[in-house]
């Protein structure tokens, strides 16, 4: 586990880096803030393609190997956003980092391979302390490296950087999870099912639940989306605050994950906090409606965002535990394109809702989906299925 922790690490600080720049790296070469959410939406749906795709992939050859092809590919993919000299080229290397943009997925069925049920939460919470770390680290990195030249190609380049670390450090020391035996078995299982993904949900009962990664990730990235344009649009803060402020969050997000998520699931379970944190997600975006102010728009950030932060570990955990073990690196990977679906949703809903009605027309389109989220979370009766072959 802190193997795997460190290489999803650098891996993410790469992913940071770009997050506080890419705002403002485009209007460079000539895009609009459509255009901005339209760059989002193409690493998106490159992500929502393949997802599944390599989830299916590690359970046949390993989580290892995939993680691995999937950082080489985000390390591409920085290199050639950094080289960008027009603005289709900011499309395609945003669109090709998303049809690479595996790790995620995998890493979680690695954590699901590694704990035992009872500990699988605190397990998916280093995953999410590590995107925490890397959304802290990343962005003051992308922030400092950009300054105030308006040149970008450096803080891609040591994106690229980040992600080749990662590779050394997973050929070097990550071990495989999923055993020859386990890899053939699963082979032979992948060759004798019948159906795809939407077979593999009816027969889990795990179709409502993926729902949920869309809604969830639809306002996630809808926020992420709009609080850079909201911030620089009220108070004037570019790149450098932007990257502090998101790097603020990034040691909120370590604290809750690493440190709290465990205890706070002992405590009460994983359903009951769920429905807490979809609360407090929707109150941060309530609370963005009526900021004014550096200090309110800054704490709606924080609150938003630290709840949402522990709704992502709590569903993969609740998903790993109602999924067959031959089925797991499938099924994360499919929660993994679903979430990126979302992550394809939101800025478009965030772009539209900010085109034709300002901010107050996209928090409150943000805070409707939030309300669907939590009615489903409150509806819902929490069991487990059966496990079958794991």
């Amino acid at each position: 586990m802190p193997i795997l922790f460190g290489v999803v690490l650098l891996d993410l600080i790469g992913f940071g880096i770009v997050i506080p720049i890419l705002p403002f790296l485009s209007p460079e070469l000539g895009a609009s803030k459509m255009d901005i959410a339209l760059i989002i939406v193409a690493y998106a749906v490159g992500a929502g393609l393949c997802g599944g795709w390599w989830g299916r992939l590690s359970d046949r050859v390993g989580r290892k190997r995939v993680i691995m092809i999937c950082l080489a590919g985000a390390a591409l993919g920085y290199v050639f956003l950094g080289l960008a000299s027009e603005l289709w080229m900011v499309y395609a290397a945003r669109a090709f980092s998303g049809l690479m943009a595996g790790n995620f997925g995998v890493a979680s069925a690695m954590v699901a391979d590694l704990t035992r049920p009872e500990q699988r939460a605190r397990g998916m919470g280093m995953i999410g302390a590590a995107w925490g770390l890397g959304i802290m680290l990343g962005p003051f990195l992308g922030g400092l490296l950009a300054g105030g030249s308006g040149d970008f190609t450096l803080p891609c380049i040591a994106a690229g950087g980040m992600s080749a670390l990662a590779i050394i450090a997973a050929a070097l020391f990550l071990p495989e999870s999923v055993s020859a035996e386990r890899r053939a078995a699963n082979r032979e299982a992948q060759r004798s099912s019948r159906g795809g993904a939407l077979a593999m949900l009816r027969d889990t009962g795990n179709r409502l639940l993926v729902l949920q990664y869309v809604l969830h990730n639809t306002v996630a990235s809808s926020f992420t989306y709009l609080v850079p344009l909201w911030t620089g649009d009220l108070l004037g803060w570019g790149a450098r605050e932007v990257g502090i402020l998101f790097g603020i969050q990034g040691g909120i997000m370590v604290v809750l994950q690493a440190g709290l998520l465990g205890p706070l699931v002992r405590l009460l379970g994983e359903w009951r906090l769920l429905r807490l944190m979809i609360t407090q997600f929707l109150c941060g975006v309530l609370l963005a409606l009526f900021a004014n102010g550096a200090v309110a728009m800054a704490g709606a950030v924080f609150i938003a965002m630290s709840g949402g932060t522990l709704c992502m570990p709590l569903l993969n955990t609740i998903t790993s535990q109602r999924t067959p073990t031959a089925l797991r690196g499938r099924m994360l990977g499919t929660t993994s394109a679903a979430a990126s679906w979302g992550r394809v949703c939101g800025p478009l809903m965030g772009g539209v809702c900010l085109f034709l009605f300002g901010y107050t027309g996209a928090w409150i389109a943000c805070a409707l989906v939030l309300c669907a989220y939590l009615s489903w979370a409150l509806l819902v009766s929490p069991r487990r299925r059966p496990l079958g072959n794991g």
